[in-house]
């Protein structure tokens, strides 16, 4: 594999790896609502396990609230069910047209509990872009071994590695500050 291919993989999968810690992090449960909380949870849809924002228009009205408003209203049981069954401690309620889902307010010990959540998903992601750095790292070793590139293209090409790890840390570092802030701010 060439060095420019080498370095390019190692850029596109540390940058899937910010994404994936990006996506990790929204799906954290603050004070506020946020539809990314609800990505995880499913329905059941005609005998098949859907995602709750493919049977349903969700909308946010106020911070604290969230409305699902199912297309088939046959479903509002089985959506405030499936809420109320996942692990995020919510309890949706419904008039028959809709199911309101009321965000309540973090206690301060569930504050820390998700701050603490917050620095191994970060520290993950973080693992997650080291390991690409030394994946990139040893496939330029093994083409200077080889004498396809010179000793200098292989430092440079660590060097332009070792940038882009510190790029991709750094933004990590930020959405985990970032949500930190946003989890404390009471």
């Amino acid at each position: 594999m060439p060095a420019n291919a080498i370095l390019e993989n190692a850029q596109k999968k540390m940058h899937e790896s910010v994404e994936h810690t990006r996506r990790e992090l929204a799906a954290l449960r603050t004070g506020r609502a946020s539809l990314a909380i609800l990505d995880g949870i499913t329905v059941e849809y005609y005998g098949t396990e859907t995602p709750l924002s493919q049977v349903a228009s969700l909308t946010i009205p106020d911070p604290t609230l969230i409305v699902a408003q199912p297309w088939d209203a046959t479903l509002i049981a089985k959506i405030e069910k499936a809420v109320r069954s996942s692990q995020l401690g919510l309890n949706p309620t419904n008039d028959g047209k809709v199911v309101r889902i009321p965000i309540p307010p973090l206690t301060e010990e569930r504050r820390k509990q998700l701050a603490k959540r917050v620095h191994e998903i970060a520290e993950h992601g973080r693992t997650a872009i080291r390991l690409e750095r030394r994946d990139a790292n040893e496939g330029f070793k093994k083409l200077l071994k080889d004498k396809t590139i010179s000793e200098d293209e292989e430092k440079r090409a660590l060097d332009q590695v070792q940038k882009a790890t510190d790029q991709h840390i750094k933004q990590i570092d930020e959405l985990a500050k970032h949500k930190e802030e946003e989890l404390l701010k009471v």
